[in-house]
């Protein structure tokens, strides 16, 4: 921006010389040109008034003196008789005060000069010439003429005293104008340095101290760009206003979720020993006994989406990991394994490295990352889907665990929320009926508490998620 109006305004100061210059420049050689006309015409009335015709021949021009002859003529000055269309006399006064003689070609372009009309320029052999043709009483035709010279290389000096002023003054305008341009632009940088700042801040969840403000001197409202700044500030204190609030409102419930899921951990442990004790001491009808066992299971599911709450409060509040070293490799047989038992209809495949991988992290919790990922694959896929389970050492040091089948799929504009809490797509795949769609949304806490990261890429016939975990311990672990 700041370069764009250097160079707009360069751009308008080279038109503006260039005006001044061809104005200028028309208005000398207009002025050098009245100049030399009158030179011109004094010259041409001493060369027409030198000398008369002898008295016995009153009518003849052929005995009129050669008009270079007059006095007062000075050098460089170009005269020449013409009696009908014959040049009787030409020459010049060269710069030594001698005469000159004119060629055949010269005195040819002075015969087809006009008569008595105003000056005019020609090119002789000597140079160019102003020339005036006037025919006398006598019936002849003088021709005077002053060089253009001494007029050119005055018009050129002041092309070149211009060119050099102007080239000086652009210099320094530029100088001066870069300058004040800058001084002038940098509370618009400092503007944009704020709102940079702010945009790359990760407003979306979590506490954020939005901090970041513009400075009190470009944000006075006594101009036009402190208008802007101090109106950006009173935008920044607002966001920040509402920032607190949804912090304080994310803490409560929060921390609404956790009590009551911590309360709801001793009715459902009621529950379940209440209905395992009723199964082996009641007898039951056949429906009896569907009953209690659909209460069964759905307070065996009720429990395990109580245990997640907790388990993404803990995660939330950010408490430390129990850090241990873990045999990545190893844990992600045993859990594929467990796989194999629950769904023995899927094709279950393993791509490990020649040699164990080990991490730093809690074994509980990464256990419950792959088992959320393979039991994902499980559910959401058909009978005789591919899973395949993969782990790899990338360049980066870093340990990348991949879960990919070829299933039909994640659509489009779920995969963007797909790690969200109770985010569910009933149309993502077949079989989503009964999910709480917290399993992702543990996968993805437990990998960033673990310093890592987790990505899904999907289309149909191929589906992975990737988990990317630090070799060595994280700072914060």
């Amino acid at each position: 921006m700041r370069t764009r109006l250097v160079l707009v305004a360069m751009a308008l100061l080279i038109a503006i010389c260039a005006a001044v210059g061809v104005v200028s420049y028309a208005s000398m050689d207009m002025v050098f040109n009245k100049q030399l006309d009158r030179q011109l015409e004094q010259a041409s009335s001493r060369a027409n008034d030198f000398g008369r015709p002898p008295s016995n021949f009153p009518s003849s021009p052929s005995g009129r003196p050669d008009p270079l002859e007059a006095r007062g003529q000075a050098a460089g000055t170009l005269n020449a008789r013409i009696v009908g269309t014959t040049v009787r006399s030409s020459g010049l006064i060269d710069a030594r005060g001698d005469r000159a003689s004119l060629s055949a070609a010269d005195e040819q372009v002075l015969l087809s000069l006009p008569r008595d009309n105003p000056p005019m320029d020609r090119s002789l052999s000597n140079g160019d010439y102003r020339l005036v043709a006037v025919e006398t009483n006598y019936g002849d035709v003088i021709v005077t003429g002053l060089p253009l010279a001494d007029k050119q290389s005055a018009e050129a000096s002041l092309v070149w005293t211009m060119v050099l002023v102007s080239l000086g003054g652009l210099v320094v305008i530029g100088l001066v104008g870069t300058f004040i341009i800058r001084r002038t632009m940098r509370p618009l940088e400092q503007l944009s340095e704020v709102a940079t700042k702010v945009s790359r801040l990760p407003l979306d969840a979590g506490e954020v101290a939005l901090a970041v403000r513009v400075p009190a001197s470009a944000s006075h409202p006594g101009t036009e760009v402190g208008s802007v700044g101090h109106a950006l500030n009173q935008m920044l204190n607002n966001v920040s206003s509402a920032l607190e609030a949804r912090q304080e409102s994310e803490t409560k419930v929060r921390q609404f979720v956790a009590d009551a899921s911590h309360e709801l951990r001793t009715p459902l442990t009621a529950i379940r020993g209440y209905t395992e004790l009723l199964r082996m001491t009641e007898d039951f009808t056949e429906d009896g006994w569907k009953s209690l066992a659909r209460v069964r299971s759905q307070s065996e599911r009720m429990t395990t989406l109580v245990e997640d709450l907790l388990l993404l409060a803990r995660l939330d509040e950010g408490q430390p990991v129990k850090v241990e070293d873990v045999d990545l490799t190893q844990l992600v047989i045993e859990t594929v394994s467990d796989e194999k038992v629950m769904a023995p209809d899927h094709i279950w495949q393993l791509r490990l490295p020649d040699e164990p991988i080990t991490v730093r992290g809690d074994a509980t919790q990464l256990h419950q990352v792959l088992a959320n990922l393979l039991s994902n694959a499980r559910k959401h896929t058909d009978p005789g889907t591919t899973v395949v389970t993969g782990v790899v050492l990338s360049d980066d040091s870093s340990v990348v665990v991949t879960v990919t089948d070829n299933g039909p799929g994640i659509p489009d504009d779920f995969q963007g929320r797909i790690f969200s809490r109770f985010a569910r797509a009933d149309a993502a795949r077949s079989g989503s009926e009964g999910t709480s769609g917290l399993g992702l949304s543990i996968v993805e806490s437990i990998v960033s508490a673990h310093g890592g990261s987790v990505e899904v890429t999907s289309r149909p016939g191929r589906t992975e998620f990737a988990l990317r975990l630090p070799t060595v311990s994280t700072e914060g672990l």
